[in-house]
């Protein structure tokens, strides 16, 4: 197994910043790192010669009226004025050089002035001008730190001890000065292995002990939510876990070898059973298969038969329509050759006795009209009757005289020859009645 990780914070020069944050010392990891500042207030002892410098110049100059040679006072002062200015550039340049603060990629410096943190300092190069401004801490927030700690004697749930549950995890420092101000490297060290061995334990007393071997590559995001619940308040957030290695007490571990002994020989005893079964359950199944070839073929020479069956039935029903189809049409010939023969000779008959009344019309109208023509010869030949009344009706002429001369004038008339009009006259009328009469 593999030992607990430990974390801590180390005070390093500027120079080696970046190997304790990369590498850590000594086995140990190193995620906050205090510099060891060599920013002292020496630069303030030029400044203040030059300071001095240039008033004793100041000074050597107005030296003229208390007696001085001009020459000297004039040398004096230039070589004041010389050091003067010579000791303000060189204070200020190491000023300027004790103010260059320079910050690794992937780290995060707080900056404090005094001793109250002002702000953090992104990676680069940093000027700090104010004489109390300096970085206490340089954190390293971008690399994912890997902590290891190996739990010893968890109890199962059937109490059986553990020898040992490693657990593996990797962490990022999110917030530089919650960090540095809440707990500090030394203390989330112990802080971690805690909360560690104590989720474990949690997770242990869940499982039964012939199933701890589960525990290895299993999901840990129950874990890993509680971790970082608990250590969000720090400035930490967990990014990744899991459990490479799970050991079983010595007598367990060879009561379990045993078993996967065993459980080996079951695994091929299984393999070799299911072997045997698959060449028999295969064999069934082309038994099966040929079976339903034979039962297939044996259905295709039924349906065969039947639509030969059916084909004949079809055809015998047809031969049997287009007989009585060609009984019928005979009939329908034959009556409708009866209907027409009947038509043709209730027509002709209807004609015939048309033609019988058209000719009996003809000749009644002939025979009417010789019976006319001689009833008019008859008339025009017989003798015409002369009426004499004598009977004394009203208005008559009853007297002798009259009598008298009717008598003489009887053979006169009868011997005038016939009128011409009365042979034209009289028959016309009485044919026109008699050929009325007729019709």
């Amino acid at each position: 197994m593999s030992r607990r990780s430990v974390i801590s914070e180390a005070v390093a020069p500027w120079t080696e910043v970046a190997r304790l944050l990369r590498g850590g010392e000594a086995g140990t990891l190193v995620p906050v790192i205090i510099p060891r500042h060599r920013r002292r207030l020496w630069w303030l002892l030029p400044l203040w010669f030059g300071v001095f410098s240039l008033l004793t110049g100041v000074m050597l100059s107005a030296g003229d009226a208390e007696g001085l040679s001009g020459d000297v006072s004039d040398a004096l002062a230039g070589l004041a004025y010389t050091l003067g200015v010579v000791s303000l550039l060189a204070g200020g340049l190491w000023w300027w050089r004790s103010s260059i603060v320079e910050i690794e990629q992937g780290t995060n410096g707080v900056l404090t002035r005094y001793g109250a943190v002002v702000r953090t300092l992104d990676p680069g190069r940093h000027y700090l001008w104010h004489p109390w401004s300096r970085v206490d801490f340089v954190v390293d927030t971008a690399t994912e730190i890997p902590y290891s700690a190996p739990v010893m004697a968890c109890p199962t749930q059937e109490n059986v001890p553990l020898r040992s549950i490693e657990f593996f995890l990797k962490f990022r420092i999110i917030d530089a000065v919650m960090f540095v101000r809440t707990i500090g490297a030394g203390n989330f060290d112990l802080v971690l292995s805690s909360a560690v061995q104590d989720a474990i334990r949690q997770r242990a007393r869940r499982v039964r002990t012939e199933r701890a071997y589960d525990l290895r590559g299993s999901d840990v995001a129950d874990m890993q939510e509680l971790l970082n619940r608990q250590l969000s308040r720090y400035g930490v957030r967990i990014t990744g876990s899991n459990i490479p290695e799970v050991q079983l007490p010595a007598q367990y571990q060879q009561h379990l070898a045993t078993r996967e002994r065993v459980a080996k020989e079951r695994a091929a005893y299984d393999q070799e059973w299911g072997l045997t079964r698959k060449r028999r359950i295969d064999s069934l199944q082309m038994d099966i298969e040929r079976a339903k070839k034979v039962r297939d073929a044996r259905i295709v020479e039924v349906k065969a038969a039947l639509n030969k069956a059916r084909e004949e039935v079809a055809q015998l029903l047809e031969e049997q329509e287009t007989n009585a189809q060609r009984v019928r049409f005979e009939i329908e010939t034959r009556g409708r050759s009866g209907l027409i023969a009947a038509e043709n000779e209730a027509r002709a008959q209807r004609r015939l006795a048309q033609a019988y009344r058209d000719n009996r019309a003809v000749l009644q109208y002939e025979l009417a009209r010789r019976r006319l023509e001689v009833g008019a010869a008859l008339a025009g030949s017989a003798p015409r009757p002369v009426v004499v009344r004598t009977d004394g009706a009203e208005g008559g002429d009853t007297s002798a005289l009259s009598t008298l001369l009717t008598a003489q004038l009887l053979p006169r008339l009868a011997a005038l020859p016939a009128a011409p009009e009365v042979r034209g006259a009289h028959p016309a009328p009485r044919t026109a009645d008699r050929e009325d009469g007729e019709r």
